[in-house]
């Protein structure tokens, strides 16, 4: 995801999304991102997403580890290659090395159900100021070329995620919709090489992020209970925003003579953490909302028929970018050790609830926390607590936040756990200039949950993640002298 800009002259409609979602009750798709400083182990993540009914999943990367772990395992895979190498990929030879070693390989050697390779991510995002315009569609082409030459032309189609930005209306109602004047060329390109090679057009659409930039954004209709007022479009009805928002794309697609592109939702959903409108309660209301709305195959009053798409996402993420705000670490339906947040019924198995993760092996049971004699005006209280959260994860303090009630201590001590966590418990993460120590009593109250680290996973092409013991010691000894 990027930094969700909005074009002025989309008005209250473009607002209303970034995030489409997409398939029929049977066939609902998660994305599955691995920016954690500790992750699940790949074969524990498969699991959950079988035991839970997913048959889809889409990854931002083809990490061997995660890749082999999806082996026989059915799921339909969408595999991702980063912007930041779009512009290699605009060497063919480049394109058939990138597709030999992580799309071939997999499927003839471990039997990895490989449907899409997603080129690039959101790489016509407004804040990226023109960076992947020239370098997208070549990649794409090289990557379908070195596709075909493998033999796998008919089996693996090639797309891109889009943000919603690439679209916009002109009179704020869907039937305004076009491609976005300074990028129309561009995405037209793209467009037309998808149609030409049967591939989808994937975009991102975010409803949450219209009531995150405007609190006067009419919150009713961002869900599906129906209880918005209706925008009325020429005789075409819309009751909320996901519908208006694709449609919007629909009819830009339909203008530039593309109708008949089939429109994959790359990411779609609602955190639960780091705004006052990102909770639990709001995130269930929506996605559940969500599936019942796509369930019975109805689609959009556009695009009639089941909607293929892939929620967002799987697990939460603390190592991610909270650039666009604090609510990025926290899209998962799932905490980061892959225990539920809320009752949601996906419509895939018996039980109508969340299947947790099995067999995960967590650190032991001890937090680092404020020491109680420590004074709230120790001069190296705020330094120590800015250091903390500089390098762990505190996106959970906050106004209307799961900790926003915790006490000056509280924060403190949730500041110095996190880091303590995120470095594995090293006995150095504790430290704070003498104002830390460490308790096996659990400081979690309430809706607050101070966390507990899973055992760190190490894949084969994976780098560490925390500090060593060594680094971290000449990190904190460097802290102290500056």
């Amino acid at each position: 995801m990027g930094l969700f800009p909005f074009s002025k002259s989309f008005g209250v409609l473009f607002l209303l999304a970034l995030l489409l979602f997409s398939p029929t009750v049977s066939g609902i798709g998660a994305n599955w991102g691995t920016q954690s400083t500790h992750r699940l182990r790949p074969e524990i993540v498969v699991r959950m997403l079988k035991d839970n009914g997913i048959q889809k999943v889409k990854l931002f990367d083809a990490d061997y580890d995660t890749l082999k772990a999806l082996g026989k395992s059915g799921l339909e895979v969408m595999v991702g290659i980063p912007n930041d190498m779009l512009s290699t990929m605009g060497s063919l030879k480049a394109a058939e090395k990138w597709v030999s070693k992580n799309v071939t390989v997999h499927m003839n050697d471990n039997n990895v159900n490989i449907r899409y390779v997603a080129v690039g991510n959101e790489p016509y995002l407004t804040t990226y100021n023109g960076t992947y315009l020239r370098t997208t569609l070549p990649a794409m082409q090289n990557i379908q070329t070195a596709l075909i030459k493998a033999g796998l032309g008919s089996q693996v189609k090639v797309t891109c995620p889009l943000n919603a930005d690439v679209y916009e209306s002109s009179n704020t109602f869907p039937s305004g919709g076009d491609f976005r004047a300074e990028i129309h060329g561009y995405v037209s390109q793209l467009v037309k090489f998808l149609s030409d090679n049967g591939c989808p057009f994937t975009i991102n659409i975010y409803p949450f992020i219209s009531l995150y930039i405007d609190p006067n954004f009419p919150v009713e209709y961002a869900f599906f209970d129906g209880n918005a007022t209706p925008l009325n479009d020429g005789g075409t009805i819309y009751t909320n925003m996901f519908d208006a928002n694709h449609d919007t794309l629909v009819w830009a697609l339909q203008k530039n003579g593309f109708g008949n592109v089939p429109i994959i939702i790359g990411e779609i959903g609602w955190p639960t953490d780091g705004d006052r409108n990102a909770n639990a309660q709001l995130a269930q209301r929506f996605n559940q909302g969500f599936m019942q709305h796509i369930s019975g195959g109805k689609g959009t009053p556009l695009r009639p028929g089941p909607v293929d798409a892939y929620l967002f996402s799987l697990i939460d993420e603390d190592a991610k970018s909270i650039q666009p705000g604090n609510f990025e670490r926290h899209w998962g339906i799932l905490t980061y050790d892959g225990l539920p947040k809320y009752s949601l019924n996906l419509g895939t198995t018996n039980s109508g609830s969340l299947v947790p993760a099995r067999n995960v092996k967590y650190l032991e049971r001890k937090w680092c926390v404020l020491k109680p004699n420590a004074k709230l005006d120790d001069p190296q209280i705020a330094p120590s607590m800015s250091y903390a959260c500089g390098r762990a994860d505190c996106t959970s303090l906050g106004y209307q936040t799961s900790c926003g009630g915790l006490d000056a201590r509280g924060n403190i001590s949730y500041a110095f756990n996190s880091y303590y966590q995120i470095n594995n418990q090293l006995d150095d993460a504790c430290k704070f200039s003498g104002l830390a120590t460490v308790t096996k009593s659990d400081p979690s109250t309430g809706t607050c949950r101070f966390g507990l680290m899973i055992e760190p996973y190490y894949g084969g092409a994976q780098q560490k993640h925390g500090y060593t013991k060594t680094a971290l010691a000449l990190i904190l000894f460097l802290w102290t002298i500056v």
